[in-house]
């Protein structure tokens, strides 16, 4: 077994998707192969053996700085440890809290390799490469040279032109020069014309990155590429205060803003350097605000030595992995078309699920799919990319092919490019990476010149490899159940996924997704082939099952790499969905994983189905399940039993439209503004509103309520409703009082899981979780806050203890609330509650439920695993007891049955 040193997070503005990336690497090594030990690369570059529990936070600023170390933030800014302003040895200080700080000379002596999930400075640009080569340690991807050409897109476009690849027109700007002024504009439109794109030379993920439509939005652009900008006292002074520290709030992210530390000057030029958010809100207060001075000027401190200007590229979108086989020959893989009109394929429609299409092969003909991975292939081997990269391009009308992004890394997130389109020869993320560490080990020891052992590494992993084909295991069948036709059906594919993927890496379990489509009173199941169970999102998944077939470049690439596909993945692979009824489900196997959320899934009706068959499965039973998907009914019956709740309005379709007006009117009166409006059956935040008048609630109700496909205008502006975002259509709204802190002294918001374990004597006991303090950045939860890596923040355990009041009491009673709440309701295997919790001077706790889910989302990152590694279980620990308890449920089921019959 080779020990996997799998470096996450680091200094660059991409740091969250390398922690999530490497969590995934985490997951998935085949853990009868490797040994995998995360280290934690910190904003100083400083190493840390993380302790595994960090590694399911939903965010690194959920643990490092960790809690404590944190400085009063009135406005609860997220910051990461760059903020704190502290000395490399006080930053090594509070990395002892999260794990082992250690040396590089220690690496050789705790790893056999190192997996390189980092993106941007040190992860991609040859830095930490350098000093592993050094060390004698092989690692992942390409070499040093090659790392630093994939990083440096201004210096990789001067050699792509000189190998003489297509290329438009580009200009260089340098910070040295930079001075604030536009470029000659004339001359910048006779070369390149608009739209062009600016692009910093050394980021990824689309940071910093805009489309420049007409030249007036040029000078904001390169602002924006060189991560400056100027605030002047008017546009300060004509926000409100929500609308400031919102601003704020985008300025501290690193990504789509400028992050900290940052540089501010004034109008004489005079210069402080801030690392707090709060610090610089004091300052535009004063010097805004008060109209001290007219204009201020901030630069971050993560600034760039350059920025490129480029032409705009006409053309369809693509990206494409291309890897190595064993003899180093170059192989592409299918290029993936990102379906979009000229809006840029940004962060978020990068990693959060159902905001872009993905199609693999790019819908043109063989000829000119061809022609793409031809010219892949040649700009991997013109610069002598080792093991894997992936590289963006354009194809245009005329047939002219635009390679713009080279990459010798490439996000890991389960549906990124990278296992998508291996997902296409057969390789599940566990095969592909045990193919990445084992080219990656030939590579290095190819073209290292010195004495190595990595000949012998190399010969170890082929003989574990052989010595696992031969084994044949007793492996537990389990259907994985995902997908669905509900405004959560994309986040039903991310838990889906995540399930399936702890389970394949395992020893002891045969996991096989199946996809659940159609609609209610017709619901059709489909076992998926991996490539099928990666595509981007559910509805790509639907829409490749209705209308199957296997292109015949797919089916080309598939001949090209079959010794690839046979040397890794084991046991063969399904490559073609077959469609299942529930009878033959119930022939494959007696376990089945629910990963649906809403409706359907937490509704009951799949569960009645299973259990008819024997099958046994997670979560509740199917009475209790169709009780708690239902927010009206569930909280009702808790007020019944004498547990505080807010009050509801539930509000049907007809009633409103028969009498709109006096429906609006009661609606204020009875709860008072603003309210909480939400549909009375989903969940993941879909649709959930905070409604501050009757003009929103109108329009809240004209989008719920709505016959077409498309939202109400009316819906869009008062709302603000994002590009994308899903909004359902519903026969019911439920609205709610807004909850809120009253005389309480201190008032938050939680989520708090459980787990079910049979006892001896037959019955239940409840084991519930620390609760999680959860973080809004707006007015309610965002879809991209619970399930997008990097966003939001959960605290875990919550921040409860105030003043002379300590933790353990309160929580005591919180946990007790919950777990009585979870009785009443029926709740058994495992459930995820959202509460408000009043803390009052006496030590009284109050918990008011606001929803109970009875299939909780299961996404790498969800807080529910950051409660259950306080407990000591690992995901698939968990798992294991959740898959466990619904098997003893259902023998026990079968016993009582069985007596009864007799």
């Amino acid at each position: 077994m080779l020990n996997i040193g799998i470096f996450l997070a680091g200094p660059s503005r991409e740091r969250e998707i390398a922690f999530a990336g490497g969590r995934t690497v985490y997951d998935n090594l085949n853990k009868q192969l490797f040994r995998p030990i995360p280290i934690f690369v910190d904003s100083f570059g400083q190493l840390c053996l993380l302790d595994w529990e960090y590694l399911y936070k939903g965010s690194i600023r959920d643990f490092y700085p960790p809690v404590e170390a944190l400085p009063p933030s009135p406005h609860h800014f997220q910051i990461y440890v760059e903020s704190l302003g502290l000395s490399k040895q006080a930053s090594k200080e509070l990395l002892a809290q999260i794990g082992r700080p250690i040396s590089f000379s220690e690496l050789p002596e705790l790893i056999d390799f190192a997996f390189l999930s980092l993106h941007g400075e040190w992860g991609e640009d040859g830095q930490l490469q350098g000093m592993l080569e050094a060390l004698g340690i092989p690692y992942s991807g390409s070499g040093i040279r090659a790392s630093s050409l994939g990083m440096d897109k201004s210096f990789q476009k001067k050699m792509m032109q000189a190998g003489g690849f297509e290329s438009p027109p580009i200009q260089q700007i340098w910070a040295k020069d930079w001075s604030g002024e536009l470029p000659n504009l004339e001359q910048l439109k006779k070369e390149m014309g608009f739209p062009l794109v600016v692009r910093p030379s050394n980021q990824g993920s689309s940071i910093g990155v805009r489309i420049v439509e007409q030249a007036e939005d040029l000078l904001d652009a390169l602002e924006n590429a060189f991560f400056g900008l100027e605030i002047s006292a008017e546009d300060w002074q004509q926000m409100s205060r929500e609308e400031q520290i919102q601003w704020m709030r985008k300025l501290l992210d690193i990504r789509s803003g400028l992050g900290f530390p940052l540089e501010v000057e004034g109008p004489k030029k005079d210069k402080q350097l801030l690392y707090h958010p709060e610090q610089l809100l004091a300052l535009l207060d004063k010097e805004l605000g008060q109209g001290h001075s007219p204009k201020l000027r901030l630069q971050s401190q993560y600034r760039e030595e350059s920025v490129l200007l480029e032409g705009f590229i006409e053309g369809r979108e693509f990206s494409c992995v291309v890897i190595q086989d064993e003899d180093g020959q170059a192989i592409a893989l299918p290029p993936t078309e990102i379906i979009k009109g000229k809006e840029l394929f940004d962060y978020r429609s990068k990693y959060l699920a159902g905001l872009s299409r993905k199609l693999t092969p790019i819908d043109l003909p063989e000829a000119q799919i061809q022609a793409i991975r031809q010219e892949c292939e040649r700009l991997f081997r013109f610069l002598e990319f080792d093991v894997y990269a992936r590289i963006d391009g354009f194809i245009q009308a005329d047939g002219r092919i635009i390679l713009n992004d080279p990459n010798t890394t490439s996000g890991m997130l389960p549906s990124s490019f990278f296992f998508h389109q291996a997902a296409e020869i057969g390789l599940n993320p566990s095969h592909f990476l045990s193919f990445i560490i084992h080219r990656s080990l030939l590579a290095r020891s190819r073209k290292c010149l010195r004495p190595n052992n990595y000949g012998q590494l190399l010969a170890r992993l082929e003989s574990e490899m052989q010595r696992l084909e031969g084994e044949v295991a007793e492996l537990q069948k389990v259907a994985v159940i995902l997908g669905g036709y509900s405004s959560e059906r994309h986040i039903s594919v991310e838990s889906g996924r995540n399930i399936y993927e702890k389970l394949a890496s395992s020893a002891d379990y045969l996991p096989f997704p199946v996809f659940l489509t159609g609609k209610a009173e017709d619901q059709q199941l489909y076992e998926l082939p991996i490539n099928l169970l990666l595509k981007d999102n559910a509805d790509d998944i639907r829409d490749k099952l209705l209308n199957y077939k296997v292109h015949p470049i797919i089916q080309k690439i598939r001949q090209e790499t079959a010794h690839i596909a046979n040397q890794f993945s084991g046991r063969s692979s399904r490559l073609d969905p077959r469609s299942l009824s529930f009878d033959e489900l119930s022939e494959e196997t007696r376990l089945a994983f629910i990963a649906l959320h809403g409706r359907p899934g937490e509704d009951g009706a799949l569960q009645r189905e299973l259990a008819k068959r024997g099958i046994a499965f997670n979560g509740s039973e199917a009475d209790s399940a169709a009780l708690t998907i239902d927010k009206y009914q569930s909280l009702q019956k808790l007020k019944a039993a004498g547990l505080p709740v807010t009050e509801q309005i539930l509000l049907s379709k007809s009633d409103y439209l028969a009498q709109p007006e006096q429906s609006l009117q009661q609606a204020g009166e009875k709860l008072g503004w603003p309210l909480i409006a939400k549909p009375v059956d989903d969940g993941c935040s879909s649709a959930v509103k905070k409604i501050k008048n009757e003009a929103e609630l109108e329009a809240f109700l004209a989008a719920l309520f709505r016959e077409e496909d498309i939202l109400p205008k009316i819906a869009q502006e008062r709302l603000a409703i994002l590009p994308k975002e899903e909004f359902p259509q519903k026969q019911y709204a439920l609205l709610e009082q807004l909850v809120e802190q009253k005389d309480a002294l201190h008032f938050l918001e939680v989520t708090v899981g459980l787990l079910c374990h049979h006892e001896a004597d037959g019955s239940i006991r409840y084991e519930v979780f620390e609760p999680s303090e959860t973080l809004a950045s707006g007015e309610i939860l965002s879809l991209e806050e619970k399930f997008l890596a990097g966003e939001g923040q959960n605290i875990t355990p919550a921040r409860l203890a105030v003043g002379e009041l300590e933790y353990a009491p309160l929580a005591a009673q919180i946990k007790a609330d919950l777990e009585q709440a979870a009785r009443i309701l029926g709740v058994t295997g495992y459930a995820r509650i959202d509460a408000f919790v009043r803390i009052y001077a006496d030590g009284r706790a109050e918990t008011l439920v606001i929803e109970v889910n009875s299939l909780p989302g299961m996404t790498p990152a969800t807080c529910i695993f950051h409660q259950t590694a306080i407990n000591g279980y690992q995901p698939f620990d968990f798992i294991r007891q959740i898959l466990t308890f619904g098997q003893e449920r259902q023998a026990q089921n079968s016993l009582l049955s069985s007596s009864q019959e007799d």
